[in-house]
This record gives C-alpha cells, sequence and structure tokens, in this order.
C-alpha cells in the first residue's frame, strides 16, 4: 500500500491565511455592494454600523483562539495566523467606527464626544477601540523584540478589548441580545481555557 505524502505546512498556511483575506474582506465587498445597489435596507449606515461591529468581535474572539486551540491541539503554527486575524479586527472596528462618526454622525466632534460620555453603550465601544489601538500598532516582529516579556502583558488588554466589545454589543441591540450572549460565552470558554492552562503550568522556584 503507498503512503499519501503529508500535507506540506506552509501550503496548508497559504491555504489558511488566503481563507483569512477572503473572509475578512468578504464583509466590505458585501456591504459596497449593498450600498451601491441599495439593498442594505431603509438605513443603510447602521447596517454597516452592526455589520462591521459583528465582525470585529468575530476577529478578536478568533484572534483570542489562537493560543488555546495551539494548546490544545498542539499545531504550532496555527500561532502565524494571530497577527492577521487580530489586523482584521482592528480593521473592521475602524470602519465600524468611521462608519458611525463620518456617515452617522459627519465628524461632529461634539456630538461624537457628547455620545461617547451619555451612551453607555458607545462609552465601552470606544473604550474598546482605543485599547485595540496598542494592540494593532506593537503587532509587529519589531515590537515584540522591542517589548520582550511586556510585550504579553500588554497584549492581554485583548481580552479586556473584547469584554468591552461583547457589553457594547449587548448593551446596544437590547432586545435581541442572541449573537451578544454567543460572543460573551465563548469569550467566557476561552478566559476559562486560559485559567486551566495557567494553573496546570507549574511555577518556577526562586532560589534564595
Amino acid at each position: 500500500m503507498v503512503k499519501r505524502p503529508a500535507a506540506n505546512p506552509r501550503r496548508r498556511m497559504l491555504l489558511l491565511k488566503t481563507a483569512i483575506w477572503l473572509i475578512g474582506l468578504g464583509p466590505i465587498v458585501w456591504l459596497t455592494v449593498g450600498f451601491f445597489r441599495g439593498t442594505l435596507g431603509v438605513l443603510p449606515v447602521d447596517t454597516i454600523i452592526l455589520v462591521e461591529g459583528r465582525w470585529t468581535l468575530v476577529f478578536l474572539l478568533a484572534t483570542l483562539a489562537v493560543t488555546p486551540v495551539r494548546r490544545i491541539t498542539g499545531w504550532n503554527r496555527i500561532i502565524q495566523i494571530r497577527r492577521l486575524l487580530g489586523l482584521f479586527a482592528f480593521f473592521h472596528v475602524c470602519v465600524h467606527f468611521l462608519a458611525y462618526a463620518g456617515i452617522d454622525q459627519l465628524f461632529a466632534i461634539g456630538y461624537i464626544i457628547e455620545d461617547v460620555l451619555d451612551r453607555r453603550y458607545i462609552t465601552a465601544g470606544f473604550a474598546a477601540l482605543v485599547l485595540m489601538v496598542p494592540l494593532a500598532v506593537t503587532s509587529t516582529k519589531g515590537w515584540i523584540r522591542r517589548l520582550g516579556k511586556r510585550w504579553r502583558k500588554l497584549h492581554r488588554l485583548a481580552y479586556l478589548s473584547a469584554s468591552l466589545g461583547v457589553l457594547h454589543f449587548y448593551w446596544k441591540v437590547r432586545a435581541d441580545t442572541f449573537w451578544p450572549l454567543v460572543a460573551a460565552l465563548t469569550l467566557a470558554a476561552l478566559f476559562a481555557v486560559r485559567l486551566a492552562y495557567r494553573k496546570r503550568t507549574p511555577k518556577k522556584i526562586v532560589r534564595k
């Protein structure tokens, strides 16, 4: 019996990254086509904001899932897609915010600041966006090298950003809470896996 050669890891990773690019750009293409064809509903801006907000959470949660998946499956190469997933999360949150600030509020800074201060779901969402900025900026190999151990500590902010994003989503939709609850349960599961592996990791003995 002739054994089939194992799949080329580089080819498999290339296919995975290609799929992420297609999925990451898909919502933008769909929204752009829908906007010009007039198929985004009565309030197209609201549709853009909602869709982009959902995809921000999808990619942010997918980014946080990389390490648990690596630990559970032993597939170390999956770490190579974490930066791409994180950058797509940042890309979609920027589109989400620009649709609100630019199209909906016409960059009226006064109204935007008032919204951020007075409407709790916008406060939570804006805080999540602010936390994602340093994560995106320091995602390169150069910054990882410069920050060293501090890089891991800084990037734990992704969990806080995701928590605020879920809260923002939940407070925004009010009645239809199915997807915010799915996101919250997913985030809780990722937290649980992280804590479980942290407890299993033996602490280093400090010699006096």
